[in-house]
């Protein structure tokens, strides 16, 4: 799977010039970012300088993430260049299709999350609805501590 996105990645950064130092960065976009912003707002180009060009949706979209560069930049880790320049452009179309699948992937609760969900359904009598709605539960704690939720 990882080696399919890596040569989607390598092939869409083709399509916007030199790539040198950008899969790092394009492979940790998405986790760092959240999906709905990797749908409207994917990386673009390394400046001679080390600063990141990405290009957003819109102006809207460039706008809204100007006020947010730092905190992306931090999110992005080791990879983070030292800038990052928003600007509207065109979005490669593979970010579409890894953003989708992305989607489709669960989260699994972490067993504190589950020992949460536990003691707060304690009081249920029924057995059964109490597993049902542990899991619910659980998968509700999951969703909102996800990095990827981002906005």
């Amino acid at each position: 799977m990882i080696e399919r996105v890596g040569k989607s990645v390598r092939r869409e950064l083709g399509r916007f010039g030199p790539a040198e130092g950008m899969e790092p960065v394009v492979q940790r976009w998405q986790e760092a970012v959240g999906v709905e912003i990797a749908r409207n707002a994917w990386p673009a180009r390394l400046g001679r300088d080390g600063t990141l060009h990405v290009h957003a949706k819109d102006s809207i979209w460039a706008f809204e993430l100007t006020s947010r560069a730092e905190e992306i930049r931090v999110r992005l880790g080791e990879e983070a260049p030292p800038r990052l320049v928003f600007t509207p452009g065109p979005l490669p179309e593979q970010a579409q299709g890894v953003v989708e699948q992305a989607d489709r992937t669960p989260l699994a609760p972490t067993p504190e999350q589950l020992a949460e969900a536990e003691s707060l359904v304690r009081g249920i009598r029924d057995s059964e609805l109490r597993k049902v709605v542990a899991k619910a539960v659980a998968a509700s704690l999951a969703r909102a501590n996800d990095d990827r939720a981002f906005w």
